[in-house]
């Protein structure tokens, strides 16, 4: 099994360098049949990594331990779904992972674009076969999951941090975001190679690129939720390096995503969108090499390796292929549509990617300072907490605020008496907001409290926004209002999609402020019998308990929970033991109060011989708003990227006005 592993890994590299050499020569030749091998190759590219990925797999589901992977990751105690996620548990596996995704992303858009745009498909098809080639020569000749020692009676296990249910769809989905991004990539580089430098490749990947972001997005609400839960010590995002390495290309894609509505709309940003999604790829293989090189010490990292050198040379081959197609074409980049005035539509978003772009590459210095002081002095200089706030802050509230301004703001130019009368109602909003928050006693945190007041502004914004529209609808068609406002949001998916993204993204910071600048923090050891107090609760230690589950040893110490005199039932936190492992986890515990939007959050620090727990209890307004703000994030995002008829047909006439049909194709 493992030889047929190692087999379908080296067919799927030769079939990726022939699509690579083949594509690029069709390319230039313009040989349709060649195009049309070369594309073959990818999509059968997709079929052996699968084998390959399957052969891994029944290793772990037969517990075979003559694979030094399957050892280091697994166990016979292993419950069966932690065997299927430990298949990306660790470096070899993960790798294997990204493959079968990239190459089930190629497959997938040369199968879905065959028979459009070929002039620009014809180069896609190369720089695609290039990307599927760095990886699979990875797993052949630096890091393969397939090598072989003599077969141990058991495997070391798998980390207790990742055995938890998020480990199932957590990773697979930042994968999904970071190897997605390679498609707007792929498509951007294919334009400048054609010389077609106008929006179709941008219409062509919109929906690839906001399937992407949509997973990488969710991707890091469920790595945060998972934090919260598992890793135990009472927040969801540290700065960790290696949790900023999947927000970075999820700044920048989103970036992107507004930038390309002004190139689309008026035709303009041609080169910054280039190098918005150039930055974005670049950034999603970085964060890749920040994993698996060890160059930073992270719960989410692997060890020490030979990766580390391969992957950085393949970023510097993406960055500078990126960089020398856009100085090649520049001036066929370059637009003749100027910015009219600085108080517009195109002026806002031009404002938000400025925003985004900051807040990205301070956190990617942030991520590179001990990186450089480490290789200069000698010593690593860590980056804390404060530094991130600070810019989070900084550009982040400006951002919130944005959101609401953005969509008030007519095109080209707006008059001061146009921006009255618009923001006239969500100013009053934001303004009685902020003054029964400070009532309440809500200005202990100015950030906190500028974050509300700019949330108000952006939801009474959006709530005009649907209601202008809604009303508009029902003048014209004498629907009633739901039907009115779902022939509306149906009828422009990318606009009301958008909309309710920006709710969830409203939710976001609601929960981050409340979670963050209100919460409230206890902690002491308790005797059983003991009551510790955290604001409006009363925890009682009633009883430490034991028990065996199927691969840990379980201690819980059990809480009775009081507040105003009435009993909340009880909470329970304590350790899991891993036998296999030799390793100990916290496992905490949580109570949720929606009624008053608040988590009760108790981490048994240090369970004592004699039965006595060092307590740690925090009390976090609003955190649940970030895990529903998720929710409403896969819904706009559902929305936005729903197939639309009047859109394929608007494409349809786009392609026609470019002089490239649907059926266009490259000579014989």
């Amino acid at each position: 099994m493992p030889e047929l592993g190692s087999a379908a890994l080296l067919v799927t590299l030769g079939l990726a360098v022939y699509a690579l050499v083949a594509g690029a020569a069709a390319a230039v030749t313009r040989r349709r049949r060649l195009a049309a091998s070369a594309r073959n190759a990818l999509v059968a590219s997709f079929a052996s990594t699968a084998v390959a990925a399957g052969v891994l797999l029944a290793g772990f589901l037969r517990n075979d331990f003559s694979l030094a992977y399957v050892t280091a990751t697994s166990s016979r105690e292993l419950p069966i779904p932690y065997k299927i996620s430990a298949f990306w548990g660790g470096q070899e596996g993960s790798l294997l992972l990204w493959l079968l995704v990239l190459t089930g992303y190629a497959a997938l858009v040369v199968r879905a674009n065959r028979r459009r745009a070929a002039d620009l498909m014809v180069w896609v098809t190369p720089v695609l076969g290039g990307v599927v080639v760095g990886f699979s020569w990875l797993l052949v000749a630096v890091s393969s999951p397939f090598e072989t020692i003599p077969a141990p009676p058991d495997g070391r296990g798998l980390n207790p941090s990742l055995q938890n249910p998020y480990m199932v769809s957590h990773p697979v989905l930042l994968y999904i975001g970071y190897v997605g991004l390679a498609v707007p990539w792929a498509f951007a580089m294919g334009s400048l190679l054609s010389g077609r430098t106008d929006e179709r490749w941008i219409v062509a990947t919109r929906r690839w690129t906001l399937a992407a972001w949509t997973a990488l997005g969710l991707g890091q609400l469920l790595g945060a939720h998972w934090a919260y839960v598992e890793v135990g010590w009472g927040g969801y995002y540290a700065w960790d390096p290696v949790e900023n390495a999947a927000l970075m290309p999820w700044l920048a894609a989103t970036a992107f995503l507004h930038s390309v509505m002004i190139q689309e709309k008026r035709g303009m940003l041609r080169v910054w969108n280039m190098v918005l999604v150039s930055l974005a790829f670049c950034l999603s293989l970085f964060g890749t090499f920040l994993t698996r090189s060890g160059v930073v010490n992270s719960i989410h990292s692997f060890t020490q390796s030979s990766i580390g050198a391969w992957f950085l040379a393949f970023i510097i081959v993406a960055v500078a292929f990126s960089l020398a197609l856009i100085l090649w074409r520049l001036p066929a980049l370059r637009s003749r549509t100027r910015l009219e005035s600085l108080v517009s539509r195109e002026a806002t978003f031009l404002y938000n990617n400025l925003l985004l772009v900051a807040l990205c590459l301070t956190i990617l210095w942030g991520v590179l300072w001990p990186i450089v002081t480490e290789a200069v002095r000698g010593e690593s200089v860590v980056v804390g907490r404060p530094y991130y706030d600070f810019f989070l802050r900084i550009f982040g509230l400006p951002l919130l605020l944005l959101m609401g301004i953005a969509p008030l703001v007519a095109w080209r130019r707006a008059s001061l008496r146009s921006l009255g009368r618009a923001f006239s109602v969500p100013a009053a909003v934001a303004g009685v907001t902020g003054v029964v928050l400070l009532v309440l006693g809500a200005g202990s945190s100015i950030p906190g409290l500028v974050a509300y007041t700019f949330s108000a502004f952006v939801i009474a914004a959006i709530v005009i926004e649907f209601w202008r529209g809604t009303v508009a609808r029902r003048a014209l068609s004498g629907e009633s209002v739901p039907v009115a406002l779902s022939s509306l949001v149906r009828r422009n998916r990318r606009r009301y999609g958008g909309y309710v993204v920006h709710v969830s993204i409203v939710l976001l910071a609601i929960g981050v402020a409340g979670s963050s600048a209100y919460d409230l923090s206890v902690e002491g050891r308790l005797a059983q019998g003991e009551t510790l107090r955290a604001g409006d609760y009363d925890l009682t230690y009633a009883k430490l308990v034991e028990r065996e589950a199927s691969n840990a040893t379980e201690v819980r110490a059990l809480l009775a929970v009081e507040r105003g005199g009435s009993s909340l039932g009880t909470v329970e936190a304590g350790k899991n033991a891993y036998s296999v492992e030799q390793q100990v986890s916290n496992e905490v515990g949580i109570r949720t109060d929606y009624l008053r939007a608040e988590d009760l959050f108790v981490i048994a620090e240090q369970v004592n011989d004699d039965g006595s727990v060092y307590f740690r209890v925090f009390v976090k307004p609003l955190v649940n708003l970030i895990w529903l703000a998720g929710v409403v994030f896969l819904a706009g995002s559902l929305i936005a990227l729903w197939p639309d008829a009047r859109e394929e047909r608007r494409l349809a006439t786009r392609y026609a006005e470019a002089g490239a049909p649907a059926g266009a194709s490259p000579n014989p």
